[in-house]
């Protein structure tokens, strides 16, 4: 990832946002989820940059389905395959143009096309891609028919984009499922701040133990935050089958969890 001047203007807003919560909302109830806001200010263009990483490789995989239809397609016709990619360079593929054009001025240059699309693939940083040109190289070094290999790998990929779709789409319940149990586990660990663990002062402050209960509170509230933390991994993990892409929800459930908490309690 790299930092650009975005990034420092997030930072440094962030930082005044801490700094102005410092001065003005010290020893209130909201300076503990002020402080949690401006770290999410400074922090909001990594995050930004990470989600658009993601739906920018989504992008890849989709259009590199377009790149290889379209070179098995001009393979058909009889040219090979460094020809075929020289013709079909001029055609939109969306996120791919980039390295499909790179792809295309390698195989102008001379260079070898398994190394070329070796080459390819690694600039994608892209694990399905990389995944199917592994096999193309492969079938080619042993002697396969890669215009038949291409169309395989084009038909692989789609049903495992297929099965994506239905696991994401069948799954939408139980991220809802999810998220209400997490809010509904917030609610427990709150009654028992502000119901249980009054009584329990007042029953251990007979015995001097009365530190150790107000200590309970920060525990509760790391508690949460690291349920909300594996809870959205497991989201992340159920409905696109990849723990990364469970970030974007334990980050919603991570906030949510400290504001509630810290706003409610006033610590």
């Amino acid at each position: 990832m790299k930092v650009k001047l975005r990034h420092f203007f997030g930072i440094v807003l962030g930082l005044l946002i801490i700094v102005g919560n410092y001065i003005l909302l010290l020893d209130t109830r909201w300076f503990k989820p002020v402080i949690l806001i401006g770290v999410l200010v400074g922090a909001f263009q990594f995050f930004l940059d990470f989600f658009n990483e993601n739906k920018r490789q989504k992008e890849i995989e989709s259009k590199f389905l377009e790149f290889v239809r379209s070179l098995v397609e001009t393979t058909r016709g009889g040219l090979p395959i460094p020809q075929a990619i020289l013709k079909i360079r001029k055609e939109d593929f969306g996120a791919l143009n980039p390295h499909v054009q790179k792809l295309a001025n390698q195989i102008e240059w001379g260079i070898p096309s398994l190394e070329a699309f070796k080459n390819f693939s690694n600039d994608t940083e892209n694990v399905v891609i990389k995944r199917s040109i592994s096999i193309v190289i492969e079938a080619e070094r042993s002697g396969g028919n890669i215009e038949d290999v291409l169309e395989s790998v084009t038909d692989s990929i789609l049903q495992v984009k297929k099965l994506r779709d239905e696991r994401k789409s069948e799954s939408f319940s139980q991220i809802v499922q999810g998220y209400i149990v997490f809010l509904v586990f917030i609610g427990v660990m709150l009654i028992l701040q502000v119901k249980l663990l009054p009584l329990m002062g007042g029953l251990l402050s007979t015995f001097g133990s009365s530190t150790e209960v107000n200590s309970l509170d920060s525990v509760f509230l790391v508690l949460i935050v690291i349920q909300g933390l594996f809870a959205g991994l497991i989201i992340g993990k159920f409905s696109e089958g990849d723990f990364k892409m469970g970030v974007k929800h334990s980050l919603v459930l991570m906030v949510i969890a400290y504001l509630v908490i810290t706003t409610v309690r006033g610590y």
